[in-house]
């Protein structure tokens, strides 16, 4: 975890600068709290003898000036500490997004991996704001207090840093250790929930139309359930850290009354100290309030940037995307004595041998799990080849089965597939698809106010505005009803003219259409 924060320190501009003005914005913010106790405490002892209130100015200055200023220095670390975390956090999310852009998303768990990219990302700013940032600027607190307090009663200044001890730094510990279990667990927790949810949003309607949705509910509930005691546990072990530093504070104050009240009685203590002797445990030991939760949100913390790396460091599974590709004056798609299959996994294919050139469609069948989709995944270098090779001319578009809708406009939609595309170039590629919707419009989740036609031709828009020169499509006309896929297939090869054009397929329909057609299996 330190090296993680070292590095995206050194990666942001003025990282280090700015994290320990931060730290002394903190500092400065927790001790105006404690000096403002400690000098109230002494004005309310002194005014109580009625001296000229020439004697009283400078502690009431000092008041006010602590006053404001323990609430300034609070805004403003609050400003430089955010900024410093938030600029980590971007700059971790914006690795992370670099390395999934180099590998493929296809197999993972969508629920859990997206828990990773977000929920996970934002523990370094967790990890700088809610830990980091009090405990460093609280040590300083502890150290400073002690050496004032020690300055007029050493007793009582031991006293009070053996209780600041306490409350600031064991008992937040033994939170940690004994909800250490519970906290490490909480964030895979959080990924299962989210697979869970995930899995109930995407399939609804099918689990009701099989009677499967009482049984999804209940992996829902069981992973609700245990998401719950898992939090349970670490607020009881929160409680009773409380509670211990709660008694810390009682006898930090009682002590510091007891050794003031000895070295005022000896001679060796003005009696007007002795309100400061007693307050000022009070002032400090406010500042532990959140440590114990500091201390289990660092235990969090450590996981899920963990789990992040676990995302950071896993070697890259194919190339990720080809669409970065040169043009070519000559597009084409070859793959020769071919094994495809997945990373880890027995081969489902070997031996292919395939070629499509400018202007040719190429029908892909063969029976379900043979293995199409897998060759399309390798052509795209989603994946990498088990053997043989695989050699493309040009950008490679592809038309999924499933292809994601985003709830946002037509126009974002569409410019996923070229992101610099103009306002006039999405609106020739929604006329060159013939899909007749405002640009403007809103698609709603996962393209719910569009039919599956204009779903279909909404992910076609965006191979045409990105001008990929070889198409790889995978069952194009799949639950759509005939007229709307012939509409479609229309579109498609007029579309795909003169370009390479694979076409994965179970419809007759379609393989009629194709000039050549490949079995596989």
């Amino acid at each position: 975890m330190i090296d993680l924060l070292t590095r995206l320190l050194r990666a942001t501009p003025s990282g280090g600068p700015r994290i320990a003005l931060a730290v002394l914005l903190a500092f400065l913010a927790s001790f105006s709290s404690v000096a403002l106790m400690g000098v109230s405490g002494w004005l309310l002892s002194r005014a109580a003898e009625h001296p000229p209130v020439m004697y009283l100015t400078a502690a009431a200055v000092m008041v006010r000036a602590f006053g404001i200023s323990r609430g300034v220095f609070r805004y403003l670390e609050r400003l430089v500490g955010h900024d410093v975390g938030l600029r980590l956090q971007s700059a971790l999310r914006l690795d992370t997004y670099a390395t999934l852009a180099r590998t493929t998303l296809l197999g993972r768990r969508r629920g859990d991996l997206l828990t990773r990219v977000v929920a996970d990302v934002d523990a370094v700013l967790d990890l700088v704001v809610r830990v980091l940032l009090p405990f460093l600027s609280g040590l300083f607190v502890i150290l400073a207090t002690t050496v004032v307090i020690g300055v007029f009663a050493w007793p009582a200044a031991v006293a009070l840093l053996l209780s600041a001890l306490v409350a600031g730094a064991l008992a937040p510990w033994l939170a940690a250790r004994l909800s250490a279990q519970a906290d490490a667990a909480s964030l895979p927790a959080r990924g299962e929930l989210a697979n869970v949810v995930h899995e109930l949003a995407r399939t609804a309607p099918d689990l009701v139309a099989y009677g499967a949705d009482t049984a999804a509910l209940d992996r829902l509930t069981t992973a609700d359930a245990r998401l719950r005691d898992i939090d349970a546990r670490a607020a009881w072990t929160r409680g009773l850290a409380t509670a211990v530093q709660t008694l810390a504070a009682g006898l930090a104050v009682v002590t510091g009354l007891w050794f003031g009240t000895q070295a005022v009685r000896a001679g060796t203590l003005d009696h007007t100290m002795l309100a400061v002797l007693t307050l000022v445990p009070l002032a400090l030991h406010e500042v532990f309030n959140d440590f114990t939760k500091a201390a289990q949100t660092a235990a969090r913390a450590r996981v899920a940037l963990a789990r992040v790396r676990e995302v950071l460091d896993a070697p890259p599974v194919g190339s990720g995307d080809r669409a970065t590709a040169e043009r070519s004056d000559a597009p084409h798609l070859a793959v020769h004595d071919l094994a495809i299959g997945w990373p880890g996994a027995a081969p489902l294919a070997s031996g292919i041998d395939l070629e499509v050139g400018p202007g040719e469609s190429v029908a892909l069948v063969g029976p379900s799990g043979v293995g199409k989709t897998t060759l399309a995944a390798t052509a795209l270098g989603l994946i990498p080849a088990v053997a043989g090779t695989v050699e493309v001319e040009g950008r490679v578009g592809y038309l999924a089965q499933d292809a994601h809708v985003f709830s946002t406009s037509v126009t974002e939609n569409v410019k996923i597939g070229n992101r610099d595309a103009t306002g006039d170039d999405v609106a020739a590629a929604l006329d060159r698809v013939r899909l007749d919707l405002s640009p403007d419009r809103l698609v709603g989740e996962l393209g719910t106010a569009l039919s599956g036609g204009e779903q279909r031709r909404l992910a076609l828009a965006r191979l045409v505005v990105g001008e990929y020169q070889v198409l790889v499509l995978d069952e194009p006309s799949e639950h759509l009803d005939p007229e709307t896929a012939d509409a479609l297939l229309d579109d498609v090869w007029a579309s795909a003219s003169g370009l390479p054009l694979l076409v994965i397929t179970h419809d007759p329909a379609v393989v009629a259409r194709c000039d050549r057609v490949v079995h596989l299996g």
